[in-house]
């Protein structure tokens, strides 16, 4: 088994400070200044937020900073444990206190909300979602601090399929889309033809049929390869084995589907209703990632994506549980990343240049080096 591709299984970031300079790019001047940096910032926001509930058919909603840990609904991100949340005990005076965990992502958390909300097939919600990851490297793109707008709508059984999921990931990218040309025309110094405008549509494209093309590439690099001839891909499929034994990418069990069979569709042996908006990024020149989203599983498919992923005993939790009893509604929903969306419009270089967060001395150091000025 080639160990550069199951290294690559591990996830997001670079993994050392050697690879991080040479991505941070040389020459670099922010087109714009830190005042006019914020005004941008919620500029793209209000206009996102707006139109992804406009174009889906969502509501604003809150959504939980902190969860309990016997609940299971907090997202484990991967499948191997190696991303634990941050916990601690709460409820002072208690004879035994709460055991809390900070939020990792709102995953499971939006479909509970979805029947407390009382929403039916085409309506969903959105949150303005805060999380942290204490277990990510911390580069040019990763962060401790995540923000994300975590949205989920409740759907169809018949709407199970890649037509939906490729219907859905069109409305969101045309959001993407309207929000470039929303800050390019209220910041003209955003329009640098260095920044070339994103493409009007995403190719799509399974995970199977990108390693067919880059057989011996880990994960990141064929990623990195495909946007050279196509600069906004939706991947789907990914989770599931492909040709090789591994999946494009190690991802959760019990949110997203990554086992269905879509061979009808493709015409090859694949399977998965989930995946990945990627972007070229033209000044670290690397794949930039902007969203992740899926159909969601339902009772088979949980089932069976736990038994695959030596999780059975998950069952025994309260979400899951829920699904297994048909109590929450079949849903889609996804992230979409407003600290990398907002580094790609506002053209910065550094994710620390849209939102405050820690980082280390060396990266901070290296920044400065740079000309990149990071919040802090």
């Amino acid at each position: 088994m080639n160990s550069s591709k199951t290294a690559d299984l591990a996830g997001p970031g670079i993994g050392n400070y050697d690879e991080v300079r040479k991505i941070l790019p040389a020459g670099y001047a922010s087109l714009l200044n830190p005042r006019d940096t914020q005004r941008a910032i919620f500029e793209a926001k209000r206009y996102i937020e707006d139109n992804l509930c406009r174009e889906l058919n969502l509501m604003m909603v809150t959504v939980p900073l902190i969860v309990e840990r016997e609940s299971g609904v907090n997202d484990n991100l991967d499948r191997d444990g190696s991303r634990t949340p941050v916990e601690f005990p709460c409820g002072l005076g208690l004879a035994k206190r709460l055991n809390a965990q900070v939020v990792q992502a709102a995953t499971k958390w939006k479909r509970l909300a979805l029947q407390q909300f009382d929403m039916t097939p085409g309506e969903g919600l959105c949150t303005d979602m805060r999380a942290v990851r204490k277990d990510y490297f911390l580069d040019h793109d990763h962060s401790s601090y995540v923000d994300q707008w975590d949205w989920e709508r409740v759907m169809r059984p018949e709407e199970r399929n890649l037509e939906f999921l490729t219907m859905i990931v069109r409305k969101i990218w045309k959001v993407i889309r309207g929000a470039e040309r929303h800050v390019m025309a209220i910041f003209p110094a955003l329009n640098d033809d260095r920044f070339p405008p994103l493409p009007e549509e995403l190719t799509f494209i399974h995970a199977e049929e990108i390693l067919e093309r880059f057989p011996n590439l880990p994960r990141k690099q064929r990623e990195t390869q495909i946007l050279q001839d196509h600069p906004a891909v939706f991947i789907y499929g990914i989770g599931y084995p492909l040709a090789d034994g591994l999946p494009h990418e190690m991802r959760a069990a019990d949110y997203d589907d990554w086992v269905t069979e879509t061979t009808s569709k493709t015409g090859k042996p694949t399977h998965g209703l989930n995946g990945d908006i990627l972007v070229w990024n033209p000044l670290t020149h690397r794949r930039h990632e902007l969203s992740s989203m899926g159909i969601r599983v339902n009772k088979q498919t949980l089932r069976k994506q736990l038994e695959m992923s030596n999780q059975l005993d998950f069952l025994e939790l309260p979400y899951h549980k829920a699904i297994m009893n048909d109590e929450i509604p079949l849903s889609i929903g996804g992230g979409i990343g407003q600290s990398r969306v907002l580094m790609l419009l506002l053209r910065k270089a550094h994710l620390g240049e849209v939102s405050v967060s820690v980082w280390p001395k060396i990266l901070k150091d290296m920044c400065a080096e740079k000309n990149i000025h990071v919040l802090e």
